[in-house]
Parts: structure tokens; sequence; C-alpha cells
């Protein structure tokens, strides 16, 4: 008689010790920014990491080119909003804790309608057919008030219906905890989707549909699935937002809002599942922070994405994974000092840039004002002769500086990479 032996697959460790992070940082975020502007900022970071996650689905893991990802959130949040008022208004029986899932749930019924036609094309025309449905959502937003509210939108009311266990969602640490869930949950969600067949099938659409149609699998239904699942968990980012700021106008489905879910996503790392994270918390800090302290920064996000397209098509995500290699290899303190030169020439630089474009933008937009204005603890005469020098000189010093730094740098970095390769091929023959 053979004797019994049972296989047991191990514990990823890493991965259980990163998802306890993350949920640690949730939990722990309000305690350590305690100011009610920190939990506000923090509930809006929760909801962009929901929908930059959604948006990444299509993208980064099946390779669609979307702008029109703002129809789903944006009719989600309208949905919960109606779905709230009931509750306040007419006592509908749903805790208000749910109300983001019936913002998912509508989502995910008109992208069963819009996504049959979306699909049935990929690439460029792809693209097109959700530009032209975004457009058409938001057209219909300012033509029909009853339901979008027009101009002004729709307002509700969150601290609806009984309080269960003293929480009404009136504080907004109460509603950054609800939220804090959702995030955590739909993450979790997401990622889980990444390791099933569907999802693996969708990244093989995206790298190779021709090879998925020759083994049998229909590549339109394949993405239709994933359009769904998508707009479900953007929904449910939409019904957050709802809940957070109480009021919902057509912005939310306008193209503007898609093409921020586009460039954040692309900056965090759309091949990456972690990429939108960082994405959607750039967001929340470029649209709150960087907008209050300078008229010029949606100059400065179209320079940013610029530069991340022509040296770091791979996001933030990517150089993060590079390092990471290098660190597994024990090289990576040997690229401290190179970085800290990179940081300082190119912020030497960018000091002479941002000035010059900000003495263009208080010519432009507050002459009457006079001259001078004061940036980063430097007055500035936009019309002096001296303060043009001064930041041109700046700027092609730091120029200068950074180009003889990444001469240098990329020498490093490529002597390393050569290291690695040889390392890996050495313990590969052991």
């Amino acid at each position: 008689m053979s004797a019994a032996y049972y296989e047991f697959k191990p514990h990823n460790i890493g991965r259980w010790i990163l998802w306890s992070l993350f949920a640690l940082v949730l939990l722990v975020a309000p305690l350590v920014f305690t100011s009610s502007l920190s939990q506000t900022l923090l509930s809006q970071m929760g909801i962009a990491i929901i929908v930059c996650l959604s948006y990444n689905m299509l993208l980064g893991q099946g390779g669609m080119l979307s702008f029109g990802h703002a129809v789903y959130s944006g009719l989600g949040a309208f949905l919960a909003m109606h779905t709230l008022n009931l509750v306040s208004k007419n006592g509908f029986p749903l805790p208000v804790s749910l109300v983001p899932i019936a913002g998912g749930v509508a989502s995910m019924l008109f992208a069963v309608v819009f996504g049959w036609v979306t699909t049935k094309k990929a690439a460029t025309p792809f693209a097109m057919i959700t530009l032209g449905i975004g457009e058409l959502v938001w057209a219909s937003s300012l033509m029909f008030p009853e339901f979008f509210g027009g101009e002004g939108g729709i307002n509700g009311n969150r601290v609806a219906g009984p309080a269960r266990f003293g929480i009404t969602f009136g504080p907004q640490i109460q509603l950054y905890y609800l939220i804090a869930v959702y995030t955590f949950a739909c993450t979790a969600l997401m990622f889980a989707f990444t390791r099933t067949p569907l999802g693996r099938m969708l990244n093989a659409v995206r790298d190779n549909p021709e090879r998925v149609e020759f083994v049998g699998y229909d590549t339109q239904k394949v993405r239709y699935i994933a359009f769904i699942i998508a707009a479900f968990f953007a929904g449910i980012s939409g019904g957050l937002a709802a809940l957070n700021f109480e009021i919902v106008t057509s912005e939310v489905v306008g193209g503007q809002r898609s093409g921020a879910y586009l460039l954040f996503t692309f900056l965090g790392g759309a091949t990456f599942f972690f990429g939108p994270i960082i994405g959607g918390i750039l967001m929340v800090l470029a649209f709150v922070l960087l907008s209050e302290f300078t008229k010029a920064w949606l100059l400065y996000l179209g320079l940013v994405f610029l530069f991340m397209v022509m040296y770091a098509p791979g996001g933030i995500a990517s150089l993060i994974m590079m390092n990471l290699r290098v660190a597994a290899f024990g090289r990576l303190k040997e690229l401290w000092v190179s970085y800290l030169a990179l940081a300082f020439t190119a912020f030497i630089a960018l000091l002479g840039a941002a000035s010059m474009i900000e003495m263009v933008y208080h010519l432009k937009l507050n002459a009457a004002l006079g001259p001078q204005l004061h940036f980063l603890g430097m007055t500035l005469d936009a019309k002096g002769v001296n303060s043009w020098f001064g930041c041109v000189f700046v700027m092609l010093t730091g120029i200068g500086l950074f180009e003889v730094t990444r001469r240098h740098f990329l020498h490093q970095w490529g002597e390393i990479q050569e290291y690695i390769e040889l390392e890996m091929k050495r313990r590969q023959n052991l």
C-alpha cells in the first residue's frame, strides 16, 4: 500500500504583508492627519483610487483607451444621489452605507447598453465611440433637468435614515471610514479579478487578440464583460463622491473628468496594478492643492504628462519597480548621490522655468495688480528685464547641470544593469 502524500501551497507572505499595510494605512491615516481638510482630502483620495483602478481595468489590463469613463462614475453619482433622496425624503428602506452599491449597479446597467455598442470595436474606433458616448451623455445632462438637475445639479443629505450604532455619516471622519472600507474592498476585488481566468484572458486580448480568436474565444465578449465590471466599480466611486460632496452636477460626466482619469492613471503607471493608486492620490493633490497654489497648474500638469510619455512611459510605478530590482541585487545605495544631484539640478531648472510661467500668467490675468508678484518667497517684476534675465539664466544653468548629471547617471545605471544581467545568468547556471 503506497503512502499518501499531501501537498500544501505556501502562503504568499509578501502579499499578506502588503495588504495588511494597505489596511493599516487606511485605518491610521485620519488619526495622523486630523484636520477637517486632511480628512476631506483622504476621502477624495479613496474615491479617486477606486475610479482610477476601474479605469485601468480597461486601459492597462484590456488595452482599451476610453475617453468616456466619467460617464459611468458620473451616472453612478446621479443614481446614488436620487437613491439618497429616496431614503431621506420618502423613507426608502436602504441604509446610507449601501447607497454607493446602488450607484454601482446603475452604472453597470448603463454599461450593459453602452458597452454592447462600444466593445464591438477595438483600438482607435473603440476610443472614438467612447468619446462620442461621453459627449452624448454630457449633452443629455443639460437637456433633461428633471433627472440631472440642470446646471445646478441635484443635492441631498447623507444624514438620512435611522442611525445605526450612533453612526450618522454626518462627521467627515465617519464618512471617511465608510470610504476606506469601500476602497479596501473594491481594491481587493479588482486585484482578485486580475487573477481570474477572465482577467488573464483580458490580458491576452490586449496583447494578441488574433491568437485569442484563433483558439476559440470571443474577444468582443471578453471586452464587454470587463467593460461592465469596470463600470460597476466606477459607479461605486461615483456613489461615494455623491455622499462626500452631497451634490452632483453635469461636470461629473464631462470630458474633462474622463481626461483626468486617463492622465493620472497613466502617470501612476497603467502597466502595474498599484500604479492607479498612485495616480488617484496625485489627482486629488493636483486638483485640490496645486490648483490653489498656482493658476498655471494645468500647464504644469501638461508638461509633466509630456515628459512622462517621453522618458517614463510606464509611469511612476515602473520607476519604483526598476529601482526595487536594483535594490534586490544590493546596488541601490550607489545611486543615492546621483538621484540627489538629478533632483537638485532639475529643481533649479524648474525654478527658472516656473518663474517665467508665473510672470506670463501674472501679465495676462493680474495686470491690474501691478507688475510685481511673489513666488516661492521671491519678488519678481513681470515687466522688469532683470527678473526675466535672472529666470532665463537660472533655467539654462539648471538644464546644463541636469544634462551633465544625467549623462553620468546613465553611465552608472548601465553598469549596474550589466552587473544584474551577469548575476542573473550566474545564478541560473548554479
